[in-house]
């Protein structure tokens, strides 16, 4: 969260009251929602109805039983949990002044250079409307690892009521289990060049200036790399961000980094025959560092609808022995959907102007495998990319001999799983389709 300017106190939407079986509920006002999820840290971000000295989050590997607590003291909490494993299921719920929300879970992301991703994208969702919804709710079905977001999470002018009643309330259960990380669209800019927007969202801050207009991270064997489109076609004054120093960052960052697959995401689209059309200044200005660098693919909103490019180099289609760049605008998280006015370019594979929907991703080894899935549950379109990645290093030798206590019994049944190594450090993971771990 971006603290530079006082935090805007606008009346939220009213209470939320969460069930809690297990006794008390705690009324807030936003649910808890996931920010900056890594491989061994967590921030779990809340806001209360009223201030408290004495919130915090308890948490485990299939029990609540550590504690962090928060150092904020108001209405407004944000709760880093660190020492987490990679790879792993973790429960939580909050505690604020003796009552306590519903548990929920979330997964921490794999160790870097892992070869199995899945992750989700969309723009354009922040209406508070019901398309939205359904989009949020087909997302969570499919679980995803994490949730790219592509700009306009908050219309119509990303306020604070409006981050409050378009992006948090509708979209609280996903929100509570899959982390988001976002770009800045156009009607975050509408108030105060994003601030509310910064104000709202705990993102990673490794750009020169340390904010959270731009950044990059790692998940398993991808490298995300979410850049700040207003900035860079002239909406951000040049005290908050230059198109200069996001150029600098992103070269810099896109040569560094040592993982395989390269994502990167922003808000104003390259490439698109929607109502907006291609953004030659993203086009022009970044294109070429993408191209420089090996980015595999290009994600984009802006234009209400959903657009998937030919692999594109320079200014036109790359040629058979050349490797271009798939360019996508996945534009249909929930806003009203418009039509296209022209015929499908040349360059366009496919194209759509009627179903909402979201990129579903899977990347395994060195497959990418991407679909837009509609919130009815069918696939609108559907692709791959495949490229040689250096041989896994090798599995390490040894025995692990596994004993389970209580191993029948009626249910609700509880078993003692114990693995023992033959190696001293040697790492164990499971996996049981609703839990996963690693010690």
């Amino acid at each position: 969260m971006d603290r530079t300017k006082s935090l805007s106190l606008a009346p939220l939407a009213a209470l939320l009251v969460l069930g809690c079986a297990a006794g008390t509920a705690l009324a807030l006002p936003r649910d808890p929602y996931l920010q900056r999820v890594g491989p061994d840290t967590a921030t779990v971000a809340f806001r209360l109805a009223s201030n408290c000295s004495s919130a915090q989050v308890r948490y485990g590997v299939g029990n609540t039983s550590t504690v962090a607590r928060s150092t904020d003291s108001a209405r407004i909490h944000a709760v880093v949990l660190t020492g987490l494993t990679p790879a792993t299921t973790y429960t939580y719920s909050v505690d604020a002044c003796g009552e306590t929300t519903p548990a929920k879970t979330f997964g921490t992301a794999p160790v870097s250079g892992t070869r199995r991703v899945h992750f989700a994208a969309v723009g354009d969702f922040g209406t508070g409307g019901s398309d939205q919804k359904k989009v949020a709710a087909a997302m969570l079905t499919n679980k995803p690892e994490l949730f790219v977001a592509l700009g306009d999470n908050a219309y119509a002018s990303g306020t604070e009521t409006e981050f409050q009643t378009n992006l948090f309330t509708p979209m609280a259960a996903l929100l509570a289990q899959v982390p988001m990380f976002a770009t800045p669209g156009n009607h975050e800019y509408v108030t105060n060049e994003a601030q509310p927007y910064l104000d709202n969202l705990y993102l990673p801050t490794n750009n020169a200036e340390g904010s959270e207009r731009y950044y990059s991270f790692d998940w398993g064997h991808v490298h995300f790399v979410s850049i700040d489109s207003n900035c860079a076609v002239g909406l951000a004054s040049a005290s908050k961000c230059t198109l200069a120093a996001q150029k600098a960052f992103v070269e810099k960052d896109l040569a560094a980094t040592t993982q395989p697959w390269k994502v990167v995401f922003f808000h104003h689209p390259s490439w698109s025959s929607g109502e907006h059309g291609s953004q030659l200044t993203m086009r022009r200005q970044f294109g070429p560092l993408f191209e420089k660098y090996g980015v595999d693919l290009v994600l984009t909103g802006h234009d209400h609808d959903y657009e998937r490019s030919k692999p594109m180099l320079g200014d036109a289609e790359a040629g058979k022995t050349e490797r271009g760049i798939p360019y996508l605008v996945v534009g249909g998280g929930g806003a009203t959907l418009r039509a296209f006015a022209t015929s499908r370019p040349s360059w366009s594979v496919i194209r759509d102007d009627a179903a909402h929907g979201f990129l579903d991703v899977d990347v395994v080894e060195g497959t990418l495998t991407a679909k837009l899935v509609k919130t009815d549950g069918g696939v609108l379109d559907s692709f791959s990319l495949t490229k040689e990645l250096p041989a896994p290093p090798p599995p390490p030798q040894g025995t692990l001999n596994v004993t389970v206590g209580n191993a029948s019994g009626p249910a609700p049944h509880t078993a003692a799983f114990v693995a023992t190594a033959s190696q001293a450090g040697a790492t164990v993971a499971w996996d049981f389709g609703d839990e996963r771990g690693r010690v």
